[in-house]
């Protein structure tokens, strides 16, 4: 390329490079649109996690081309420079539209080293700048996917120039530009498949142009030798000797590319091309006719559009069709430019067939002439046959000017059409700035077409404005009745909006659409898999009312039966039989998952969570760590590991459950979750200031957090700091009025560090109040009673708690000590109660307290949901739902059962101390 290069000057290439920067500077502005979610940000061939040969296994949207939902489009080194993005700048925007500007100009600059081989230097600048502003680019350059096109193109032309330096002196074969062409081709093939079509072009340039023969001569040359009036010429010979080598590379390279694809062509459906299910003469006649569309746009790019599909262009069904005089017309056009070029020598003759080679010949695998395609017209596939173009039109405008009458019209012509031109690429690359303008300026364009009304729905449910995007949906049910995804879309909107009767109506109605089951023919030939995900959404709308999950099932088990390798329907229904407490056979269906897919991560967290419901924690440690293997930062598997870790109670998986929650807090740096976990892993390793910091982090992320709340006013209570544990606990109680150890915590402060009897009592009374049989509210408001020297009232008191609570020995002997003191105050003959205060019993009283707090323990939040990989949306997008439960721990390792007991022994020696004093007052 390099050297292909040399002969254009400094001058040339700068002009090229400014002209290119000027028109597409604001694409550098886009971000990644329509096809480019699926290529560049749902691609995991892009991450460096990703083995290299992958990327030579899947197609260009990182499916594996052996499945059946491949779009079998095989571009590995196109998707290895969007590694290379993703290398150096992973997701940023910005790098990847530079890339695709830069390899613009190189196409711009080889280009015109083309047109200096059949027109002069004045008029190959001229092609060169129409080909570098003309609109019609707008969608291979600001459109990353459009990468493809750019890169091919740079190779195919290479291969071109190489193969213009086969010819030696006297007409000898050189056969290193030869090698050299085949390599260039295999390369641009590799970028995108209409690569190879530079191979025809090569023949043609040969028998055409290097040899300089004409039809006419041809013929003659054949009748001669068929007459046996004379033999084949040593230069035709040679030629012929040129072409079988070509060919012969050619059909390598086809046959390896039909073994790639496993000699399957794409699904496609009558939604994304409609003719080419149409019976005839509807299909010939439309397919014709697509023809003269797509010279019009390059003709005239006043009205692009990013989609084309459906029905932007109503299928021609008949003779009587007006737009056949269209069709008519552009073959009569094209019919007569092609007698011109092969029928008579000399230089213009080349240069038209030359463009006619460059119009045609890359264009017939778009064509749906020979095999139907995924499109009906598509802007970026003009990318290389508008090099035709601009040839053609310099070719004219030099014609014109030569002339002196024309000479100034023609560049005041000229002029015009660049500067117009520059200006609509410039404008059209503000439409890729979003999803929302690439689609809302379609629609500018095509109203017809139900893929863009759903398209702007899209991009607007992604912003969370559901009532509007619910107006597109229902318009493209409007525009196409019988589209199953339009309906789709509307149901899945209608439960965002939380209308699940509407919802379930729409779903039905795409269910409706489907056709029914046919045992032992495949499902996959005769609608589009993805629209299997009615049957998904539907059931996983209904399973919401527990009376309807045997329905739910029975969808997933519909799905399944219609497509048994449908990986969705049988994680969908794991889930379902968790639900339904059916953990084997949950197990079951995430077993058949991973039978077909073995590399999905989610898949092994599901798995990892029914051996949890089935009370097996080592395997589910096992499949935790699984789902890591495969991808590091999944966040569930991160979290939920972690915690089945810290419930263990071994003490030796703690530093790697604080590594991985860690990991967790630094993916999901807002989830105060993360770091209440951390801090109870502190407090059970006794860091108490550490402990308290991650308690912090998490209330300052969620400032009602019960569990962070509590466990934080708990470590302040066992550290000797109940002052600091009571304005938390204010903030505990304000969120959660009902919550009783945050209650029963705030008594025993109030009664035995505040000394505030009054609201110590008003929290033992509230807890009674919520739970009339609380033991230890209960017993506490008994010793409220004694310190308020109402000894008649704490005895009742005392007597009611042990009805409640008959083999509590610490209740039976503060009611000794109760009764004693009343006896001996009647023996003293003193009939009131005494006006001492016996800050004792409080004492007593606050260790008891305190003693059954620590025996309750914490409360620590969970999460345990299976992932739900349901793939309704256009780019086919992944969702993972978190529902935490709060709730408190049921379970102690063995160093809180010890902790808890020597809690009670030093309690039990207090409580002895207590009632000496008691006996002896």
């Amino acid at each position: 390329i390099l050297e292909n290069m040399a002969d254009v000057s400094l001058k040339e290439a700068a002009l090229i490079v400014g002209v290119v920067a000027a028109c597409y500077w604001n694409s550098l502005f886009c971000g990644f649109v329509f096809d480019d979610v699926s290529a560049i940000l749902d691609n995991k061939d892009l991450h460096p996690s990703t083995p290299l040969k992958n990327l030579f296994q899947n197609d260009f949207w990182g499916t594996p081309m052996s499945e059946e939902r491949s779009h079998k489009s095989y571009r590995p080194l196109t998707v290895l420079t969007f590694r290379l993005n993703y290398l150096f700048s992973e997701l940023n925007a910005v790098s990847y539209h530079f890339l695709n500007l830069v390899f613009h100009v190189v196409v711009c600059i080889v280009f015109l080293k083309v047109c200096k081989l059949f027109l002069d230097s004045r008029s190959s600048i001229v092609a060169s700048l129409l080909f570098a502003v003309h609109p019609i680019h707008t969608e291979a350059v600001t459109g990353v996917v459009g990468r493809a096109e750019l890169l091919s193109s740079i190779f195919f032309l290479a291969a071109f120039l190489s193969y213009t330096k086969s010819k030696g002196p006297d007409n000898s074969i050189v056969w290193t530009p030869i090698a050299v062409t085949v390599f260039l081709v295999a390369v641009a093939t590799l970028c995108k498949e209409q690569g190879i079509t530079v191979v025809g072009i090569c023949c043609v340039y040969e028998v055409f142009i290097a040899q300089g023969y004409t039809l006419p001569v041809l013929l003659d040359t054949a009748v001669q030798i068929l007459r046996g009036k004379g033999s084949i010429p040593f230069s035709m010979l040679q030629t012929l000797l040129k072409l079988i080598v070509l060919m012969f590379s050619t059909l390598l390279l086809v046959v390896i590319r039909v073994q790639v694809i496993q000699s399957q062509l794409p699904v496609f459906t009558r939604f994304d091309n409609p003719a080419a299910v149409s019976p005839s003469p509807a299909r010939q006649l439309t397919f014709n006719y697509l023809l003269p569309v797509n010279a019009w746009l390059l003709l005239n790019p006043s009205e692009l559009c990013c989609d084309w599909t459906m029905g932007t262009i109503p299928l021609v069904e008949s003779l009587l069709d007006i737009r056949n005089v269209a069709t008519l017309t552009f073959f009569c056009f094209l019919g007569s430019l092609v007698v011109f070029s092969l029928r008579y020598p000399g230089d213009s003759s080349k240069t038209v067939l030359m463009a006619l080679c460059l119009i045609v010949l890359p264009f017939i695998p778009a064509s749906n002439l020979f095999f139907p395609v995924g499109f009906v017209v598509a802007e970026r596939v003009l990318y290389v046959p508008s090099m035709g173009f601009c040839i053609l039109v310099a070719h004219g405008w030099k014609k014109l000017s030569n002339k002196s009458v024309l000479r100034k019209i023609s560049w005041v012509c000229l002029a015009a059409v660049l500067l117009t031109h520059a200006l609509k690429t410039l404008h059209r690359n503000w439409d890729w700035e979003s999803e929302y303008t690439l689609f809302m300026s379609a629609l500018k364009v095509n109203k017809n077409n139900a893929k863009l009304w759903n398209n702007v729905g899209h991009a607007l449910e992604n912003e969370k404005n559901f009532e509007r995007a619910l107006q597109f949906f229902i318009q493209a049910t409007q525009v196409q009745p019988d589209d199953i995804g339009a309906h789709m879309n509307v149901g899945r909107t209608y439960k965002n909006l939380n209308k699940t009767k509407e919802a379930e109506e729409s779903y039905m109605i795409a269910k409706s659409l489907m056709p029914q089951i046919i045992p032992g023919k495949k499902y996959a030939a005769r609608v589009a898999p993805n629209h299997l995900n009615v049957y998904i959404n539907l059931a996983n709308l209904i399973r919401a009312n527990d009376s309807r999950l045997e329905e739910a099932d029975q969808l997933y088990r519909q799905a399944i039966s219609m497509r048994p390798d449908f990986k969705q329907a049988y994680i969908s229904r794991g889930e379902l039989l968790l639900k339904m407490n059916k953990p084997l056979k949950a197990k079951e269906a995430y077993l058949r998952a991973l039978e077909l897919d073995r590399t999905n991560a989610d898949l092994w967290y599901n798995l990892a969570i029914v051996y949890i419901e089935l009370k097996d924690p080592t395997e589910a440690l096992k499949n935790f760590n699984r789902a890591l293997e495969l991808n590091p930062t999944h966040k569930l598997a991160l979290f939920n590991s972690a915690l089945l870790m810290q419930e263990s109670g071994d003490a030796r998986l703690r530093p790697e459950a604080r590594q991985r929650l860690l990991h967790y807090v630094k993916e999901e740096p807002q989830d105060a979750n993360g770091y209440f976990n951390l801090g109870m892993l502190a407090m059970d390793d006794k860091k108490d200031s550490e402990a308290e910091a991650w308690m912090k982090k998490a209330i300052r992320l969620q400032p009602n957090f019960r569990s962070a709340l509590f466990n934080l006013a708990l470590l302040y209570s066992q550290t000797a700091k109940e002052l600091m544990a009571l304005p938390v606990l204010e903030d505990l109680l304000r969120y959660y009025p009902d919550h009783t150890k945050g209650l029963i915590l705030k008594g025993d402060i109030l009664m035995n560090q505040k000394k505030d009897i009054v609201g110590a009592k008003k929290c033992f009374e509230k807890i009674l109040e919520l739970d009339p049989n609380n033991v230890q509210g209960k017993h506490n408001l008994c010793v409220v009673y004694f310190e308020e020297r109402d000894l008649i009232k704490a005895e009742k008191c005392l007597v009611e708690t042990l009805a409640l609570a008959p083999h509590e020995e610490y209740i039976h002997r503060h009611l000794n000590i109760v009764r004693s003191k009343i006896a001996s105050l009647s023996a003293a003959e003193q009939p009131s109660l005494p006006a001492d205060r016996t800050v004792s019993a409080a004492a007593e009283e606050k260790k008891n307290s305190f003693q059954n707090q620590k025996e309750v323990k914490n409360e620590q939040k969970t999460t345990r949901t299976a992932v739900d990989n349901n793939k309704v949306h256009s780019k086919s997008k992944k969702q993972t739902e978190k529902n935490s439960v709060d709730k408190e721990t049921p379970k102690k390792s063995a160093k809180e059962i010890k902790d808890i007991e020597k809690k009670r022994v030093a309690a039990l020696k207090r409580l002895e101390e207590i009632e000496r004093i008691l006996n002896g007052d």
